[in-house]
């Protein structure tokens, strides 16, 4: 699928284990494959969904060989009444069945019109060459800039859970992140903890800002170039305005260069209130690809 479709970013081995075995799923209810006779995959589903939420995530795809034969309408059918399932598991009389599909995946984009889905989102991939200047972070003088790869002790992963809880609690489609989930996250094959920067206030022992970066080795082959990657970037609402999250992002991209990456990546919601997308392009980062959230109301029933 990948090899067809050529996304920006594809999923890992361990992307895989981590939805099968989360607790929060039941992989033998929440995932579905269909074989052909000879047993190879050919289209494959699940959904996810965290504990007291009435949002419902569906991913999947079909082999661009078994396309147009109604497999993918068939996936997104057995989402939908999984995701209902799900829903009245848990007592919830309506919700919502979202996925997310790049625009230039034709395809997949036909399916989710044709399903009666409405778009509601789009986020942006952005990239910066990091071949132009970059100006000095300035850090305010009570915090400390650290790094995953050299942070004091073992409290700064928590610290920086419970800050990204905080700084992205008023973020459209956000959600809390479980201890569960953001050990994931910062256990990815893929994470860079010299790349991966928090701000703390030492005082208070508090997180204000932070930064999480990652590197495809993959890259070149996708874009075209070698990319260090921010996945996450957020700054507590108490500290916003005074430029945290650039200072962050050239601090990051220094570090990027120093590796001999050639360019500087990320991802922003384009309607997101903070004005982030308006910051990255003042930074010189350029849009590449756009992807669109879209989202099915669903009832529940008796």
């Amino acid at each position: 699928m990948a090899a067809a479709d050529e996304p920006d970013w594809m999923e890992q081995r361990a992307d895989l284990e981590e939805v099968l075995r989360a607790s929060k799923n039941d992989a033998r209810r929440d995932t579905i494959a269909g074989f052909d006779v000879d047993g190879v995959p050919r289209a494959v589903g699940r959904v996810s969904m965290n504990a007291g939420s009435t949002l419902v995530h569906g991913a999947g795809g079909v082999d661009p060989a078994w396309r147009r034969r109604g497999l993918g309408r068939a996936i997104f059918t057995w989402q939908a009444w999984r995701a209902r399932e799900r829903l009245r598991e848990t007592e919830q009389a309506t919700g919502t069945l979202r996925n997310y599909v790049e625009e230039r995946n034709p395809s997949h984009l036909g399916l989710l019109e044709a399903t009666g889905s409405e778009i509601v989102r789009y986020f942006t991939e952005m990239t910066r060459t990091l071949a132009q200047p970059l100006p000095e972070p300035v850090f305010p003088a009570e915090l400390e800039l650290v790094s995953f790869a050299d942070g004091p002790g073992t409290d700064l992963p928590e610290l920086v859970r419970l800050a990204h809880n905080d700084a992205f609690r008023d973020h459209w489609g956000s959600e809390p992140r479980d201890r569960e989930s953001w050990q994931f996250t910062i256990g990815h094959p893929e994470f860079r903890s010299d790349w991966s920067l928090a701000l703390l206030h030492p005082g208070r022992n508090e997180v204000v800002a932070y930064q999480l970066a990652s590197y495809d080795p993959q890259s070149r082959e996708l874009l075209g170039h070698t990319e260090g990657y921010t996945d996450l970037l957020g700054v507590r609402r108490s500290w916003r305005g005074r430029g945290l999250a650039a200072s962050l992002l050239i601090e990051a991209m220094r570090r990027y260069r120093s590796a001999g990456m050639e360019n500087a990546g990320l991802g922003v919601d384009t309607e997101n209130p903070s004005g982030a997308l308006g910051l990255y392009e003042r930074m010189g980062y350029q849009p590449t690809q756009r992807s669109i959230v879209f989202d099915l109301p669903l009832a529940v029933g008796g």
